[in-house]
């Protein structure tokens, strides 16, 4: 009785589609006892997030059959019938289980190497094997997948280093301050790209938000979004005495901080370090405040070329990370009666 996947992701369809097929978290469950109660599957995991929609099911019908049922399981129960294409992908045996342990390792994630995803596969799996729903083969497919993720982040660098923006950011704050649970962040303007550098360092423990943007309205809207509060664009100075992480994207054609309007505030703040995120084009920060004791400024350049560095070591090490896969999902076929080893090598193994 093979293993198969059959779902969508942010490799095969936009979001725009893959909204349509979410599963709601209380309702996977049931849908997962309708699932097998059709006869489709034996055994069956849903896991539904923003990137991808995937059952992983123990079947034992024909492999086309069971993914024209399980197609037609995914368009009903979310009661789909617009045209698609590629949109839908299907795996089997020994596809669908390297597919599996890719994904558990962050291999196929919109970030390479991220570790949320594996989280949520966890997640999923206990959702289906505390009602009932995973048996040997599951159990087994998804234990060895749980294991392969561990192998990877210890023995290789594929989640080394952060890969957006926002990460970057959080990386270097907590690089400067050792902790963020007693730092305050201000934004001034309310860019789309500084609001999620703001929840970054949020999520990792900053204390405080203080937002400032020439349209207050709009200040006090992300203010109220993000739990902190908003001052009025031409006060934003007077905060300078608390604030250790300034995150800067207005769209002002000239420094709206430079040199010498900085020197004084650091003397109020008693050269306490602060951290500069000029992520305006054109910049907002004049590059020469960078020389004031205590002060390390970082334009968007600066934060790009250190996430694409990150990215690119994280690809370097994607090969290591396929051959452990590889020989990981041979072993586990192999232990198997009537299952046969993924053939290598074979980097397309398992690619949707």
């Amino acid at each position: 009785m093979p293993v198969v996947v059959i779902g969508l992701s942010h490799h095969s369809s936009p979001v725009t589609v893959r909204e349509r097929f979410a599963f709601e978290e209380a309702g996977v469950p049931a849908a997962l006892q309708r699932l097998r109660d059709s006869g489709i599957a034996d055994e069956a995991v849903i896991l539904s997030t923003c990137n991808r929609v995937e059952i992983y099911a123990a079947t034992t019908l024909e492999a086309q059959r069971a993914f024209a049922e399980l197609r037609e399981f995914l368009l009903t129960c979310h009661d789909y019938r617009e045209p698609l294409t590629d949109e839908i992908y299907s795996l089997s045996e020994p596809q669908s289980l390297h597919h599996l342990f890719k994904v558990a390792c962050g291999l196929d994630s919109m970030v390479l190497g991220e570790t949320e995803i594996l989280g949520q596969l966890k997640k999923a799996y206990d959702v289906a094997l505390r009602n009932g729903h995973t048996h040997g083969l599951l159990n087994k497919a998804f234990q060895g997948a749980f294991h392969v993720a561990k192998h990877v982040r210890t023995e290789t660098n594929i989640q080394r280093g952060s890969v957006s923006v926002g990460s970057v950011a959080v990386e270097l704050a907590e690089k400067i301050f050792s902790h963020l649970s007693e730092r305050d962040v201000m934004i001034l303007g309310a860019g789309d790209t500084s609001e999620k550098t703001a929840r970054a360092l949020l999520s990792r423990g900053a204390r405080s938000i203080v937002v400032s943007s020439r349209s207050h309205d709009h200040a006090m809207t992300l203010a109220a979004q993000l739990g902190g509060r908003a001052v009025a664009f031409d006060d934003w100075t007077a905060e300078f005495a608390n604030i250790d992480v300034v995150i800067s994207s207005t769209s002002a054609p000239h420094y709206i901080l430079d040199r010498a309007k900085l020197e004084p505030l650091m003397k109020l703040r008693r050269n306490r370090p602060l951290l500069l995120i000029d992520i305006a084009v054109p910049r907002d920060i004049e590059p020469e405040v960078n020389l004031l004791e205590g002060v390390f400024l970082y334009n968007i350049d600066d934060l790009q070329a250190i996430a694409e560095d990150y990215l690119r070591q994280r690809k370097n090490e994607a090969a290591r990370c396929e051959q452990i896969i590889r020989e990981k999902v041979g072993t586990l076929l192999r232990r198997a009666p009537g299952r046969h080893p993924c053939p290598a090598p074979n980097p397309a193994c398992g690619q949707p």
